[in-house]
């Protein structure tokens, strides 16, 4: 064998395991096999295969000639849509090498129609829906040793930070040569540099990309705050930062703005630390003293409220975030009950805006003229103080447009309080059950109202940090502010699930009849599809006017779902549809929302959708919607469990269920 045949297949084996492995991270940062859309748990037919094999083939030759690629193979049902997209540093080989790996690994962990995969050099993504130009945030962090707290001044630390991410970020966005993607370096101390990295897909609007990137910043402070890197993926953005340089790109250089009077003598430091610790040993030795005077008997409520502030305080009693950040955190501040008292009038009845399961809701005006609602737990209730609990360490960081925002807290004597901003506009069950307000209203603002629900689901259900299922979504829990934008609120029933589960069973079962899934009031099995059928069942009463939980007091059917359903069959779907709604409304629109309310509300929890495809479904995208499978109709008996009397049975337990044959 001569020089040359020699040179030339040392240079092919070269190439060959170029190409085999990843020459950064072998394995992934993540992978999702089912993507958030429903799949079954059959085999995949061959036909779909081969049109994935295709797809992943034509990804992996095609995408490093621009670093970004989609496309779709085959026809429906098997019909497969595919994107590769490689970080913005790659040469064409290592993008190449990614995306073959990327692909592999799917085929080999994932048996499903939908998945996507992230490694540090590229993602790929495949889907039997199409998602091209569709931004749909589902953030991911990934887990590292540098994850630690390890930052001595972690706030200057976090400012710097996003003073960094949100400078890149908008180049990103709007830099047309950056092809949505940038890096940059500033200075966080002498010695120390924080190098970040942001990139969007290319088939989504700038605007898209920035609202991708600032929505991952806030899982950014979530997940890695004052950690020396953290990384955020999502299927159309992600975000890194390190305090080492990891990317081969030239990063923009930035200077933080500092002022001369940010800096301070030494001697002005230690003053402004030691007056402070002294003002309060004084304060602390005053009320131990008063205490000891006043005779420090407890009862056991007040007992509870000093376990539950214990509690609070106790990191290691919240999975969600650290209870000592909550409890002097300026997102959720601890407010005196002299303030709120000041605020709502001493809870006169005249602020008074409705009443739940768990006490009642009053408008107050904080002295800033900032309205507020506040809800006042019973005083004497272990239900209100399980669920005042709940809310705080599982909202209080939550930030979402069509979430409720929970601005502040307080628990003083037997008071335990939750202080929300101010809905208007009150609830959809005083929209859509009022005959009159109905009038007011056009199908615009209802079909707004119901892509609001929908998006504050999916980001419960996807997006968060965490898996959240509601469990008590009812139109009385879904509040309208000025604007009519729908915000889902009350969760005090709601639960984390964790990042590989997907259903639970509970030995009681407590929730609100006429939304509550079948599964769930028989079984306690809930999952996100328990959440699915009680939104479907709210379109339903959107389109009709009419209430599930009353319905079966007529002779048209057992409830609501019954009728819808036997209306469906026979074609009469427009009988269903409230008249008020038929003289302005398009009536193919009004038609597709029941048809996805139908979907809903499948007695099978597998035949549900997921919130990410409902809002496809409601995108007007030209999709055949499936036919429907028949809803599970059943009734049941009611017992209240421990609470006041109230039109709003928010906590009612079930006794018995019987299902008609």
């Amino acid at each position: 064998m001569d020089k040359n045949a020699l040179s030339a297949m040392l240079l092919f084996i070269i190439i060959f395991l170029v190409l085999s492995t990843p020459s950064k991270g072998s394995d992934p940062f993540y992978t999702d096999c089912s993507n958030g859309t429903s799949t079954s748990n059959d085999s995949l037919d061959s036909l779909f295969e081969n049109n994935l094999n295709l797809l992943l083939e034509n990804l992996t030759s095609i995408t490093p000639l621009t670093g970004f690629y989609n496309t779709s193979i085959g026809e429906n049902p098997d019909r497969v849509h595919g994107q590769a997209l490689c970080r913005g540093d790659t040469n064409a080989i290592t993008c190449q090498t990614c995306v073959k790996a990327a692909g592999q690994r799917l085929l080999e962990a994932c048996n499903s129609r939908s998945a996507i995969i992230w490694y540090e050099l590229c993602q790929v993504r495949y889907s039997i829906q199409s998602f091209f130009s569709m931004q749909v945030y589902t953030g991911k962090y990934v887990d590292r040793e540098t994850q630690g707290k390890n930052i001595s001044n972690p706030d200057h630390f976090n400012e710097v930070l996003m003073y960094l991410l949100r400078n890149i970020s908008n180049e990103a966005a709007y830099d047309a040569s950056k092809l949505m993607f940038a890096t940059g370096e500033v200075k966080f101390s002498q010695e120390e540099t924080i190098y970040g990295l942001v990139q969007c897909t290319r088939d989504i609007k700038e605007a898209d990309c920035l609202s991708c990137l600032n929505q991952a910043f806030g899982d950014l402070h979530g997940c890695c705050y004052a950690s020396q890197g953290g990384i955020i993926l999502s299927r159309n953005c992600n975000v890194r930062y390190e305090l080492y340089s990891f990317y081969d790109a030239s990063g923009n250089l930035l200077t933080y703005p500092t002022s001369k009077g940010d800096k301070w003598q030494g001697w002005m430091i230690a003053l402004a630390v030691t007056i402070p610790t002294l003002v309060l040993m004084v304060l602390i030795g005053s009320c131990v003293v008063y205490q000891r005077q006043k005779g420090g008997q407890e009862d056991d409520e007040k007992k509870s409220q000093l376990a539950l502030l214990q509690e609070l305080a106790s990191p290691k009693a919240i999975s969600m975030t650290q209870a000592s950040e909550l409890m002097s955190s300026e997102e959720l501040p601890f407010l005196d009950l002299s303030i709120i008292r000041a605020a709502t009038d001493n809870f006169a009845d005249t602020n008074k805006l409705g009443q739940g399961g768990f006490g009642s809701v009053y408008k107050g005006v904080l002295p800033d003229g900032k309205e507020i609602a506040v809800k006042r737990l019973s005083r004497k209730s272990w239900q209100g103080l399980e669920e005042f609990k709940n809310e705080i360490i599982l909202i209080a960081k939550l930030q979402h447009r069509n979430l409720v925002r929970l601005v502040g807290w307080g628990i003083e004597e037997e008071e335990k309080l939750l202080i929300y901003e101010f809905m208007p506009n009150k609830s959809l069950d005083f929209l859509i059950f009022d005959s009159e307000r109905r009038t007011q209203v056009d199908w615009k603002t209802y079909f707004n109202i119901i892509g609001g629900i929908a998006r504050g689901l999916l980001y419960l259900h996807e997006d968060s940090r965490f898996k959240i299922i509601h469990r008590d979504l009812k139109p009385s829990n879904v509040l309208l502010d000025h604007e009519m934008v729908a915000k889902i609120s009350d969760f005090g029933m709601a639960r984390i699930f964790g990042e590989n589960q997907n259903t639970y069973i509970t030995r009681r079962v407590a929730g609100t009849f006429g939304y509550m899934s079948p599964e769930y009031a028989m079984e306690g099995l809930f999952s996100i599809k328990s959440d699915v059928f009680s939104f479907g069942v709210i379109i339903l009463e959107i389109i009709s006017g009419k209430k599930n939980s009353g319905f079966y007091l007529t002779e048209l059917a057992p409830n609501l779902l019954a009728y819808a359903w036997r209306l469906w069959n026979e074609g009469k779907e427009l009988e269903f549809i409230d008249p008020l709604l038929m003289e302005t409304t398009p009536i193919e629109e009004v038609v597709r929302c029941l048809h996805i309310g139908l979907l809903c509300i499948q007695e099978d929890p597998e035949d549900r959708p997921t919130m990410s495809f409902v809002l496809v479904l409601l995108g007007g995208e030209p999709i055949d919607l499936p036919e429907p499978k028949p809803p599970a109709f059943f009734t049941s008996k009611m017992v209240s469990v421990n609470r006041p009397l109230t039109t709003d049975p928010s906590v009612d337990q079930i006794d018995s269920i019987i299902l008609p044959r």
